[in-house]
């Protein structure tokens, strides 16, 4: 039923920063780890089509079980800094958590997994308690435990599973800080140890095994910046020495052997090439899958390499001599990000993946006129820390997000020409900081205020390129936005000079027009070293990340000077004319609330009340109130005068509010809101509770003689989980009731419906109407929820919709959906489209 009810409209999330955290299915689906989730993500649809939650720490690994026919994976593995290992099984199309493997002490940072001839799983995993677990799941749903390989005082970065040829032995090959390749092969229930590789002269980062008709290869990747591939084939008893035959130059051959099923066989592994061409350390291996030749598998000989060198190598072996040579380099150029994680090559080879040190996944499809060629792709990006405030634009089109990351993101829908449905995706990076962001608040339609853990609050408005390329992208008229923003002034973009915090304009003068002749000297210094890095961009489809770096941000248009500690919390009334902000404070003199005016810039008034940080404040939708609450559980109503001829802008008095005795709540209220007709506000806490309070509008428009008593207007709501954000939905639901979403610190976001004027009998005045599931739930707390202004789900209106025949699917669209925006401690930021009508 729930279900039904909310729809997850779109997941902006971003890889986890750790090597072995993102695998590509053959099935087509990319799975990620994300947080303390395994995000599930479709590359043709580009949008997170599941999350799987269940672990407690982050995910620092994550593996699908590949199964021998190439077909679509049913398991998926992952580990994480909770010191567990889940196996998730797909059922009903859905994975659900199947198996839990549990002994580790430490984190697990490598996980691989192959199935075995009798179908059960066996699953490799390597922690930071420097050891190596072997665990075998089997069907009934019970998990052993088979072998533990201890190493001392070194760690085994990566291991890495596979069936030995002819056998149905496994062997399993780790890498780890002392800058060998371990080799060990299951013998009548032992784990023996094979042989040790030499050759690596650093930590070893990769392990990789690829099988080839009756030969396994192993790649290995280090931080000496090589990469080695090691051929192992069975030799026949029948092979002859040739120890003593010295006029033979050949690979020098280590032998093992392995009993399997009372037959001994024999095995060599030898060097087979070295690739030298990264500058960096490689961090990540990964073989072409196997693809279906004349109906039967065959595994290419191509190799992937991701190096903290911020590139990519395609390696294969060249046709004639068989020599592995370099055949494609892609990467990323400028920004200040580090190199690349690991990455992943698509089932058929046409697409190539990295994971990078911010998170983001950069994607390069093969070019299709270009012989050759490769070309950035389209993938979806997030914030890769806590996201701590966001709001829509005034007009419903776009979401902008803060979070610890240091940066601003905008996410907008967009529909490809020849897609049914949009997908979300970040389009601008206005702001990239040096402090961690903490609260934002939109003051029109390309204008925003922003704060930081700093004492300044910044003001930022878009620059031209961005207002045209979001047209193009939005599908909306470019002079009707350039009419709304100001366009005679508008700089062309923006960047940060070298060792700046600001983002300077960079206005049509400035644009350095670039040079034909490679060769031309520099006129001086400063010519050598520009400015600007900002490059104009005219986008028809989201752009890749070191754009996203480069040339998305907003020019800063003012700085606020004013309060004495790290800013906390900002609000913005519905006329776009009044700023409120308050920052952290332990006494009453910094806990003060300052507005600004928005046309001027300047500080118009203080409102001192509380005594402990203003947690957050909200215009009340007239504008007539300002509503704070606090860490000191009070709440504070402040109400605004009358204006007049001689005094335009109005000051703020306060209205009501709650004393120590009178609070009702007894803990930190963390959020509040107004119901869309400015009659109620209601207060969540860490209490547990949610109350509605008011009357708030007197029902003669003349000034009261005295306030009226504020008091609850509904039963106290206990949601049972400490309630970090909450929001009124702007319309109404059928029934004139209220819809209201309660965020907890557990991550879940439930929905109730209040009723005013019923509150007689205990709770019967809140209906409640389900919440998110466990798949659709944030991890970690819900920090802010946000309904869109606007009735109906974005990016339907303007594109779908265009005939005559359309305006009452318009009307129905604009009275059963509404969407809800809501920003997590799990690094994520969720878009939920809420089905009115079936509530």
């Amino acid at each position: 039923m729930a279900a039904s009810i909310i729809e997850t409209c779109h997941v902006a999330c971003s890889a986890n920063r750790t090597p072995n955290v993102v695998s590509w299915g053959r099935g087509g689906t990319v799975a990620f780890g994300t947080c303390n989730s395994v995000a599930l993500y479709d590359p043709q649809e580009r949008r997170v089509v599941a999350l799987l939650n269940g672990h407690k720490g982050r995910v620092n690994a994550v593996k699908w079980v590949h199964k021998k026919d190439n077909a679509s994976e049913r398991h998926v593995v992952s580990g994480g800094s909770d010191n567990r290992i889940i196996l998730w099984e797909a059922q009903h199309g859905k994975f659900v958590q199947s198996v839990e493997c549990k002994g580790h002490t430490g984190p697990v940072n490598a996980v691989d997994a192959v199935y075995l001839e009798d179908s059960k799983i066996l699953i490799s995993s390597s922690s930071s308690d420097s050891t190596v677990r072997l665990w075998l799941c089997s069907d009934n749903k019970e998990v052993e435990c088979l072998h533990n390989v201890s190493f001392g005082s070194s760690f085994m970065m990566d291991v890495s599973l596979a069936l030995l040829p002819g056998t149905g032995v496994p062997i399993l090959a780790c890498g780890g800080d002392d800058s060998r390749v371990h080799l060990y092969v299951q013998e009548s229930s032992q784990l023996q140890k094979a042989m040790s590789l030499q050759g690596h002269e650093d930590w070893v980062r990769g392990v990789k095994w690829a099988c080839t008709g009756d030969e396994l290869l192993l790649a290995s990747c280090s931080q000496d910046s090589l990469i080695r591939v090691w051929r192992l084939c069975a030799k026949s008893g029948t092979d002859t020495h040739t120890e003593d035959d010295h006029t033979v130059i050949k690979m020098k051959e280590d032998v093992f052997e392995v009993k399997d099923r009372g037959m001994v066989s024999r095995f060599a592994v030898s060097l087979e090439t070295v690739l030298a061409g990264h500058e960096n350390w490689v961090y990540g291996v990964s073989w072409q899958p196997p693809v279906y030749e004349g109906g039967e598998l065959q595994q290419p000989l191509i190799l992937l390499s991701a190096s903290m060198d911020k590139t990519m190598i395609i390696w294969a072996p060249e046709e004639g001599s068989g020599v592995w040579v370099e055949q494609v380099r892609v990467g990323e150029v400028g920004g200040n990000t580090l190199g690349f994680y690991g990455c992943q090559m698509s089932p058929d080879g046409s697409m190539i993946l990295a994971h990078a040190f911010h998170g983001a996944l950069h994607l390069w499809c093969k070019d299709q006129d270009k012989e050759g060629g490769w070309r950035p792709g389209v993938v979806i990006s997030g914030h890769f820390n806590a996201v701590q405030d966001l709001s829509w634009d005034p007009e419903g089109e776009f979401v902008l997000s803060v979070g610890s990351d240091q940066t601003t993101r905008l996410f907008t829908p967009w529909r490809k020409q020849d897609s049914k449905r949009a997908t979300w995706h970040e389009i601008s990076r206005p702001q990239i900081h040096g402090y961690d962001m903490q609260c934002l608040a939109m003051v029109g339609r390309f204008q925003f205020v922003s704060g930081a853990d700093e004492k300044v609050l910044r003001v930022f408005q878009a620059p031209r390129n961005f207002v045209e390329n979001f047209a193009s992208i939005s599908g909306i008229s470019k002079e009707k936005l350039l009419q709304s923003s100001g366009s005679a002034s508008l700089p062309e973009g923006a960047s940060t000079p070298a060792l700046g915090l600001s983002n300077k304009a960079v206005f049509q003068g400035d644009l350095v027009p670039k040079t034909t002749e490679e060769g031309e000297r520099f006129s001086s210094i400063s010519d050598q070293y520009q400015e600007s890095y900002f490059h104009p961009l005219s986008l028809t489809e989201p752009p890749p990340e070191d754009h996203l770096l480069q040339n998305t941000l907003w020019p800063e248009v003012q700085k606020l000077y004013g309060h004495g500690f790290e800013m906390f919390c900002l609000a913005s009334d519905s006329a776009k004319t009044l700023v409120a902000s308050a920052c952290k404070a332990s006494k009453a003199e910094h806990a003060a609330v300052l507005l600004w005016s928005t046309a001027t810039w300047r500080q118009l008034q203080t409102l001192p009340y509380h005594t402990l940080t203003v947690t957050q404040m909200a215009f009340s939708p007239d504008a007539k109130f300002l509503l704070a609450v606090s860490r000191d559980r009070t709440w504070s109503l402040w109400r605004r005068k009358l204006p007049t001829p001689e005094n335009p802008e109005p000051p703020f008095s306060l209205y009501a509010h709650t004393a120590k005795d009178t609070a009702t709540h007894s803990r930190i209220i963390w959020s509040c809101d107004w119901s869309p007709d400015s009659k109620y506000f209601v207060t969540s806490s860490r209490d547990k509770k949610v109350i509605v309070w008011g009357l708030c509008v007197p029902e003669n428009s003349e000034e009261p003689a005295f306030p009226p008593e504020i008091k609850p207007c509904s039963s106290i709501l206990d949601v049972g989980d400490s309630a970090t954000a909450v929001a009124f939905c702007p319309s109404l639901c059928s029934d004139c009731s209220y819809l209201l979403a309660v965020g907890l610190e557990c991550g879940q976001i439930l929905l109730y419906r209040w009723r005013p004027g019923q509150e007689g009998v205990s709770g019967s005045d809140w209906i409640s109407g389900g919440g998110t599931d466990t798949l659709q739930s944030h991890t970690l707390a819900v920090k802010r929820l946000r309904w869109r202004p606007r009735a109906g789900r974005a990016g339907l209106e303007n594109g779908e919709m265009d005939g005559p025949s359309d305006t009452e699917r318009k009307l129905e669209e604009k009275s059963s959906w509404v969407q809800l925006a809501s920003a997590g401690a799990d690094h994520s930021v969720k878009i939920f489209s809420v089905n009115k009508r079936a509530l």
